[in-house]
């Protein structure tokens, strides 16, 4: 289901994202580059949070890297915002936690620039069997995201 809608919406909009899919779950990002025969270092995690109005932020950082909360709060010059749950990241995003892609939602989307220094990076495809392989641009352009320094 999740991964149908992720396809959709690459189609739909023009991506240049490839969608991949396994049998297995991933639950680490180690697992997840395993799987695809490629390095941690080539993927990227979206970390979901909540201002104190509720308005969902995505912060992409690198798979290794955190997102320092304190930074984003004063980036988007709002209180500190808290990491979303995972029933509060469904609901916003329409993807479960895990498998959350960096882009296809409502929100604001701030993109490490450690993000940008790889041709192709992988994030999450919608649920924890699947992977996208996109060009770091890509997820700027699509979502209209901001890069700036997020990490810890």
């Amino acid at each position: 289901m999740y991964e149908e809608k992720m396809k959709t919406y690459i189609s739909a909009n023009g991506v240049g994202a490839e969608h991949l899919s396994f049998n297995a779950s991933c639950h680490s990002v180690e697992e997840a580059a395993e799987t695809v025969g490629a390095s941690p270092k080539d993927f990227v995690k979206s970390i979901c949070l909540l201002d104190p109005d509720g308005n969902l932020i995505v912060g992409v950082v690198k798979g290794e890297d955190r997102v320092s909360t304190s930074r984003v709060g004063k980036i988007l010059e709002v209180e500190r915002p808290r990491t979303a749950l995972p029933e509060e990241i469904l609901e916003k995003t329409g993807y479960p936690c895990g498998g959350t892609p960096p882009f296809g939602f409502e929100a604001i989307f701030l993109i490490d620039p450690k993000v940008t220094e790889k041709e192709l990076v992988y994030a999450g495809g919608g649920s924890e069997t699947s992977l996208l392989r996109v060009p770091p641009e890509e997820l700027q352009r699509v979502n209209g995201g901001k890069v700036v320094r997020i990490r810890k």
